[in-house]
C-alpha cells in the first residue's frame, strides 16, 4: 500500500493559513458570547422573581446587586421633562423610548423611568405626542445596568429645553443636565418601567438582543467553515484521497 506523503499547494496552503485561525477565532468568540448571555439570563430569571424593594434603600454604588433588581417608585412625574431615546423601532414602525424624570416622594433625589417604546414622527419635523400622569403615583420596574458605554460616532451636545432628543443613554451627561435644570440628584442607572404599571407605554424589553442558542448556533456554523477548509487543506496538500480511493493523483 502506498504511504501518504506531503505535496503543499502554496495557494490552498495560504488560504488555509489566513482562514483557518480565523474561522477558530471566531467560532471561539461565539460560545463565549453564548456563555455571557447565558448568565445575563440566569441573572435576570433571579431577580425577576424577588420582591421589589424601594430604590432609596439600595446601594447606588453596587452595579452587581442592581443590575435588574426589582424596585417600587412612589413620587410624581415631572410634567413634560423626559428624554427621547432616538431610532427606536417597534414592529416595524419609527418612535423613541421616552425616559421620563421621576421626582422620589420624601426626597430630593429623582430617576429616570424608561416608560417603553412611544410612535413618532420619522422626519422629526412633529414633536410626538406623549400621555402624561400628573399627582402621586406608584410604579415598578427594573433598574438597567448598562453593560458598556455607548457607541457613539460622535459627542453630541443636548439641546436646551424639554424634552430632549438623545442618541445613547450617558448617565453622567442626563444627570448633569437634571440637576441643573431641577435642582435635585438623579440616580446613576435608569428603572425600565413594568408593563403593567400606570403610566407604561409600549413595553417589550429584552435582556439580550441574541439568544445564546444563536450564538451557538453560529459557532457551529464557523467551525464547520473550519473544519471544511481544513479536509480542503489535507485533501490538496496530500495523496490521501488516492490512497484510500486506490487512484492516481491528478495534477
Amino acid at each position: 500500500m502506498t504511504g501518504i506523503h506531503l505535496d503543499l499547494d502554496w495557494r490552498t496552503s495560504i488560504v488555509s493559513v489566513l482562514l483557518l485561525p480565523m474561522f477558530i477565532g471566531l467560532g471561539l468568540w461565539q460560545l463565549q458570547r453564548a456563555d455571557e448571555k447565558a448568565v445575563i439570563n440566569t441573572k435576570w430569571e433571579l431577580k425577576r422573581n424577588q420582591s421589589p424593594v424601594s430604590l432609596l434603600s439600595v446601594d447606588s454604588a453596587n452595579a452587581e446587586l442592581l443590575q435588574y433588581l426589582p424596585v417600587q417608585l412612589s413620587g410624581h412625574f415631572l410634567s413634560a421633562k423626559y428624554f427621547l431615546l432616538d431610532n427606536k423601532i417597534h414592529r416595524g414602525q419609527f418612535g423613541n423610548e421616552v425616559l421620563a424624570v421621576f421626582k422620589l416622594k420624601d426626597s430630593g433625589k429623582a430617576v429616570l423611568v424608561n416608560r417603553g417604546w412611544n410612535v413618532a414622527d420619522p422626519s422629526r419635523r412633529q414633536e410626538p405626542v406623549i400621555p402624561e400622569l400628573n399627582g402621586p403615583v406608584m410604579i415598578t420596574g427594573h433598574v438597567y445596568v448598562s453593560p458598556g458605554e455607548p457607541y457613539l460616532l460622535a459627542d453630541t451636545a443636548l439641546v436646551p429645553g424639554w424634552p430632549k432628543p438623545i442618541q445613547a443613554i450617558e448617565m453622567d451627561k442626563l444627570g448633569a443636565a437634571v440637576e441643573q435644570d431641577m435642582g435635585v440628584e438623579l440616580f446613576p442607572h435608569p428603572v425600565r418601567i413594568d408593563s403593567d404599571s400606570a403610566a407604561a407605554l409600549t413595553v417589550d424589553w429584552q435582556v439580550v438582543n441574541v439568544s445564546p442558542e444563536k450564538h451557538t448556533g453560529y459557532a457551529v456554523q464557523w467551525f464547520t467553515m473550519a473544519a471544511a477548509l481544513f479536509i480542503l487543506f489535507i485533501l490538496r496538500s496530500t495523496n490521501l484521497w488516492q490512497v484510500l480511493t486506490g487512484g492516481s493523483r491528478t495534477q
